[in-house]
């Protein structure tokens, strides 16, 4: 009986997760999208492709919270009042459609990033200079007095850092960018975060603007570049010379053979005297 019993159950189980690996993934999103102060009111929202009645909502290490509604739903949204550091971490959302159809997988994870006010904003340099030309190697280098941060690299226009760098226990990142082309052209700000709280950030620092101008052609290339010019229109006229002279001799060797067709035809001319 026992045996029989296991074999049932594990049935059950393989449909059961045979089911959920068929359920599409749901997607989760964040309201704001970024720069969150520790205060402020935020929500999660789980976005599901199909109905369902019960949402989970995970914070990687740290607790889950379930929502769960009599009326089946398309989204779920987890609100976060006054928010506090415990708040700040990495979730992800899962769904079930019904108790007798296991759960879906897990969504992407989303990050919560809480900005933290007393931290002191970082300084900011960029080496050789901010304005250069394409192909050069730059360097913009973040520091600050909190020892043991994790730097990250912002850019504006973009949602998330760029780059991001740990100081190594110097307070300090130095973030390179080999061979600039136009495209790294823009405005530039550190932040950092603590080591004991990896997801609660400094405010942004001063901006540094890098501006990449096309590289400028060497001297000789351009007094090269004009002299083939010159000899170009020089052969062209040499041609069009040529091709016009030999049309007028043409022309006027036709005209010299007709003149002589004409003498050859005329009766002879006779001379009395």
């Amino acid at each position: 009986m026992a045996p029989m019993v296991v074999a049932l159950i594990l049935g059950w189980w393989l449909v059961a997760a045979s089911r959920a690996q068929q359920l599409p993934r749901p997607s989760l999103s964040l309201h704001p999208i970024q720069r969150v102060s520790l205060g402020d009111n935020v929500a999660l929202r789980c976005h599901l492709p199909r109905l369902a009645a019960w949402v989970w909502l995970y914070q990687e290490r740290g607790w889950s919270y379930n929502k769960g509604k009599e009326k089946e739903q398309d989204a779920a949204e987890f609100s976060f009042v006054s928010t506090q550091r415990e708040h700040a971490g990495r979730y992800r959302c899962q769904y079930r459609v019904s108790w007798s159809v296991g759960a879906s997988e897990k969504s992407d994870p989303v990050e919560l990033v809480l900005t933290d006010h007393s931290y002191s904003p970082p300084s900011i340099s960029i080496h050789p200079e901010q304005c250069v030309e394409m192909g050069t190697n730059i360097t913009i280098r973040c520091w600050n007095k909190d020892y043991g941060a994790a730097f990250f690299l912002h850019k504006d226009g973009s949602s998330a850092p760029i780059k991001h760098q740990d100081s190594s226990g110097g307070g300090a990142a130095k973030f390179t960018f080999l061979a600039v082309t136009p495209a790294d052209s823009g405005t530039y700000r550190c932040s950092y975060r603590s080591r004991g709280y990896p997801f609660v950030s400094s405010p942004l620092g001063d901006s540094v603007m890098l501006e990449v101008t096309p590289t400028a052609a060497p001297s000789g290339a351009v007094e090269q570049s004009c002299a083939n010019l010159v000899m170009a229109l020089v052969r062209g006229f040499v041609a069009a010379l040529v091709f016009g002279l030999g049309v007028y001799f043409v022309i006027d060797a036709r005209s010299l053979w007709i003149r002589r067709d004409d003498n050859c035809g005329a009766p002879p001319v006779t001379v009395r005297v």
